[in-house]
């Protein structure tokens, strides 16, 4: 019986020494899971602080693109506003300027007949010209014709005058010759 006893301490003892390795395992096991846990714990303590920095930037972000956002819809809605009075103003200046060149148009007919009537008035005005140089050499000869009659005139009315004053020598001539003839 102390034999079975023996075996049967002997077999306890060994359960346990394999109990113990078993527990000294577990034990060692359980430090490395629990370390393990804490590693993951920590990492995930260090993931969700980061995830929380993260989110914190993405809402700035966001916060920061939003009014970007805001900014850039009042500057489109501005440069919307600018472009269509551009449109407005170029559909003005186009009404303008399609005026404008009718006006040219006309101008340049108005001016293109101008042309044509100082054209033909130059050269009536050339007849013209052409016409007094004749006209004043005419008149130069004419000049020269009074001149010349003038002169001639002077030289009768002299004529006439000593004929006058002949025909009063040659009556009291014969006044005397007649009062001589009488006596």
């Amino acid at each position: 019986r102390l034999t079975g006893h023996q075996q049967e301490i002997s077999n306890l003892i060994q359960r346990k020494n394999a109990v113990d390795e078993e527990n000294t395992r577990l034990k060692n096991e359980f430090s490395s899971l629990n370390q393990k846990f804490k590693d993951k714990r920590q990492e995930l303590k260090d993931t969700e602080e980061c995830a929380q920095k993260r989110e914190e930037q993405n809402r700035l972000v966001i916060k920061s693109l939003e009014e970007e956002n805001k900014r850039l819809n009042t500057c489109c809605a501005d440069l919307l506003n600018d472009l269509e009075k551009l449109r407005k103003q170029e559909a003005q200046w186009k009404i303008e300027k399609s005026g404008n060149d009718a006006q040219i148009k006309l101008l340049e007919v108005g001016l293109a007949e101008a042309r044509e009537q100082m054209e033909k008035l130059r050269s009536i005005c050339s007849d013209l010209s052409s016409e007094v140089a004749v006209k004043q050499k005419e008149l130069s000869i004419r000049d020269c014709d009074v001149i010349r009659t003038k002169k001639e005139l002077q030289e009768l009315q002299n004529l006439y005058r000593q004929n006058i004053e002949h025909t009063a020598q040659q009556d009291e001539l014969i006044k005397q010759l007649q009062a001589l003839n009488t006596d």
